[in-house]
């Protein structure tokens, strides 16, 4: 009786080298095309936002009782989560106020804007419930009280980009704008809103 081996032409030894090297290759490529298609669908277990903000040393705040305006911190429909503009809150050590730079420097926008995000952050979890449905950081839209003629709103901007690819990784990732207003509500250095994909159900 010839062996299958026998029957391709190839010596047993190589024929089995040939067919785990073409399983390899389809697995590399397999895990590529995951990775590509879902963001972060490699990670596997090992995506957990809050696990990262704690290490972080980083506490998110916790929205105080309903909405009390005429409209509501995130609205859900489907898998996607808007949220309104939010400001700074919580405990830290700037003020969030004033115009940049006459006001309030570079600097310190920066600071108020990394913070804007974790504020928000806090207002996704009151949302969800857990911080690791996220799938995708969809959209960012910054709006940074400026002075006439200041024109770094991106290097403000970037201190949030910075932070949410940092907690999320790829699904972090998102589309931006950076924009200077006249003015925000109460002097507001910086006000921002966002877009996340999450999971159904």
């Amino acid at each position: 009786m010839t062996s299958g081996f026998r029957q391709s032409g190839l010596p047993p030894p190589f024929a089995s080298r040939t067919r785990v090297s073409l399983m390899k290759r389809f697995a590399a490529v397999t895990l590529a095309a995951l990775s590509l298609a879902v963001p972060g669908a490699v990670e596997g277990q090992d995506y957990d936002p809050e696990a990262k903000l704690s290490e972080m040393g980083i506490t998110l705040p916790v929205p105080q009782g309903p909405s009390r305006s005429a409209f509501d911190r995130t609205v859900r429909t489907g898998n996607l989560v808007f949220t309104s503009g939010h400001a700074p809150c919580g405990e830290w050590d700037g003020s969030g106020r004033g115009k940049v730079p006459t006001e309030a420097s570079l600097e310190e926008a920066q600071a108020a804007a990394r913070q804007v995000v974790i504020c928000i952050l806090g207002s996704l979890k009151a949302e969800i419930g857990d911080l690791s449905r996220v799938t995708r950081v969809v959209r960012v839209f910054g709006m940074v009280n400026s002075a006439p003629d200041f024109t770094a709103q991106s290097q403000v901007m970037n201190a949030a980009s910075g932070l949410l690819n940092e907690v999320f990784g790829d699904r972090g990732r998102h589309v931006r704008s950076a924009v200077g207003m006249a003015a925000l509500p109460v002097n507001l250095t910086v006000e921002i809103e966002m877009v996340f994909e999450v999971e159904e159900g």
